[in-house]
């Protein structure tokens, strides 16, 4: 497939390399000077691109920025892509890094957020999981213990399309449900990164329970941060996978 993302972080540059070794035909962006981008590029295995170049002739187009920072692309960045072209959002809400978005702190579901900055719909995809898990988590299909990522959106056509390249990335993929329904995979749920097994993950989006959701995603963040080291990421695992009885307690 042909695929142009937009942002080069952790999570971006992982689903980059990732695409890319499954053979897709990867271009990426980021907000960064072109000698850079180039030279990541080079590192992935992938094209540098423009931000209005990146869009164009694509057949998925990733989203992978901040959540604060979705308002702030071009108005007019997808007026001439064809509304075949599928639009993933992978991204989270964390008030401390995205400051006050007042419709999300009241209970709007963050990627149909996005999808009406965007002014169109989005597949919410590569977000309940750590950078860590994505880079080396992965394992092949029908593997024992393979680990899940949910999948949200209204159109079935293009989760499919979407859950093929987890499967390409190394996970199984689950279908969380329509975009409305999102949220049980946003920070502070079971289903976040707590690397399940997609049985597991299953479970884990039926027992999320909505208005809990922020108070334990701001919980997560102050306590650890409060760690005298930064923790390891199998203690963050362990930790996300403590704050919910039923999930299970040992990796």
């Amino acid at each position: 497939m042909k695929i142009g993302i937009i942002g080069t972080g952790a999570i971006g540059g992982t689903i980059a390399k990732k695409m890319a070794a499954a053979e897709h035909n990867v271009k990426i962006t980021n907000s960064g000077d072109a000698d850079k981008l180039n030279a990541l590029a080079g590192e992935l295995g992938v094209v540098a691109a423009t931000i209005k170049d990146v869009v164009k002739n694509v057949d998925v187009i990733i989203l992978s920025v901040p959540t604060v920072a979705i308002p702030t692309l071009p108005k007019d960045l997808l007026a001439n892509v064809p509304e075949n072209v599928i639009v993933v959002d992978t991204s989270n809400y964390y008030p401390f890094r995205d400051a006050d978005i007042e419709e999300i702190k009241n209970g709007k579901v963050e990627s149909v957020w996005v999808s009406e900055q965007l002014g169109r719909p989005v597949i919410k995809a590569f977000n309940n999981l750590l950078a860590e898990t994505l880079a080396n988590g992965g394992k092949e299909p029908g593997a024992k213990d393979r680990i899940a990522m949910a999948v949200a959106g209204d159109d079935l056509k293009a989760k499919k399309i979407i859950e093929g390249l987890i499967n390409d990335a190394g996970f199984d993929a689950v279908d969380s449900g329509n975009l409305s329904e999102s949220w049980r995979h946003q920070p502070g749920t079971p289903a976040y990164c707590t690397e399940l097994t997609a049985e597991e993950l299953k479970q884990a989006l039926s027992n999320a329970v909505k208005e809990e959701a922020p108070l334990l995603r701001d919980k997560a963040i102050a306590d650890l941060s409060s760690l005298p080291s930064y923790p390891s990421h199998q203690d963050i695992v362990e930790y996300n996978r403590g704050l919910f009885q039923k999930n299970p307690k040992s990796v």
